[in-house]
C-alpha cells in the first residue's frame, strides 16, 4: 500500500510538472507577437534582414521579434 502512494504522489508531481511546462511555453509564446516597423523603432529596436525569413526587430534587451 505505500508503494503505491508513493508512486501515485510521484506520478501526480511528474503530471504537474509537465503542465507546468507547456503552459510556460504558451505563456511565452503569447507574449512573442509580431511588431511593426514603427514600434519597432519607437522602442530603440533595429531592423534586420534574415535571409529567408523576411526581416525582423532586435530590441535593445536583446530579444529578436519577426516585423509584421
Amino acid at each position: 500500500m505505500r508503494v503505491r502512494r508513493i508512486l501515485g504522489l510521484a506520478l501526480a508531481a511528474a503530471t504537474l510538472a509537465g503542465m507546468s511546462a507547456v503552459g510556460a511555453v504558451s505563456a511565452q509564446a503569447a507574449s512573442s507577437p509580431n511588431i511593426s516597423r514603427d514600434d519597432c523603432t519607437a522602442a530603440g529596436g533595429q531592423i534586420t534582414a534574415r535571409p529567408y525569413a523576411g526581416y525582423s526587430c532586435v530590441l535593445p534587451d536583446g530579444t529578436l521579434q519577426p516585423i509584421t
